[in-house]
């Protein structure tokens, strides 16, 4: 009991370092659609010494809140550090919340090559981990996927607009993806200060990347490759 009680004040020591380091500095929201690389550019983030959000904090509270529009308990999550990527930040609306909530904050849009790629990779990836053998999952295989909660991936329809007959319907997935885009650019259209679009595959993006949020390199070439699908 003793340990469990050390351990706990130890856990909660270090996450108040952390939010205390994140205090009172400028906000950056990822908000690429996930399968866009934003784990990799949340590593980057990492390496250079910045607070990145718990990621399954993250999911939590968008599975809980962002389908019931409430958005201020993401609000109060994101006092606990300075970066934060993938769900409920890589979801329609998100960032205009974020916007509001933290003046002068950065966004940065990760982007695939198109719409095609990017499908590719977000079935393949699902495919592997929630896929009986290997195939794209099924309305089923989602209800029973083993990750947060029994049904959490079934959110992903709620997101995209498909259907239980077909999850992953390639038509709809594509033009989600187009549209989602397309409008993060429209609402921070005149203010190019503010976000950034980039794909981390293409040569130079790691320095737009680091130019864009005023830091040096410290030596770092290139975004590290992580979850590639």
């Amino acid at each position: 009991m003793i340990k469990k009680i050390l351990y706990k004040c130890r856990g909660g020591a270090s996450a108040f370092k952390l939010r205390l380091k994140a205090t009172g500095k400028q906000k950056i929201f990822c908000i690429g659609r996930n399968k866009t690389g934003t784990t990799s550019i949340g590593r980057a983030f990492v390496d250079l010494g910045f607070v990145v959000g718990s990621e399954r904090k993250a999911e939590i509270l968008y599975d809980q809140h962002y389908f019931l529009g409430n958005f201020d308990p993401i609000i109060r999550y994101c006092r606990s550090a300075q970066v934060f990527q993938d769900v409920p930040f890589s979801c329609p609306d998100t960032y205009k919340h974020m916007d509001q909530a933290f003046p002068g904050s950065k966004f940065i849009l990760t982007v695939r090559d198109d719409a095609e790629q990017w499908y590719r990779s977000i079935t393949r990836f699902h495919a592997k981990r929630f896929g009986l053998n290997g195939r794209i999952p099924t309305y089923e295989d989602l209800k029973k996927a083993d990750y947060i909660r029994a049904g959490f991936m079934l959110n992903g329809l709620r997101i995209h607009g498909t259907s239980r007959e077909d999850p992953y319907n390639e038509v709809i997935l594509k033009a989600h993806y187009n549209a989602y885009n397309a409008q993060v650019q429209k609402y921070f259209k005149g203010r190019e200060q503010d976000l950034l679009i980039i794909n981390i595959a293409e040569e130079g993006a790691y320095q737009k990347f680091i130019d864009f949020i005023g830091v040096d390199s410290q030596g770092i070439s290139d975004f590290p490759w992580v979850n590639k699908t």
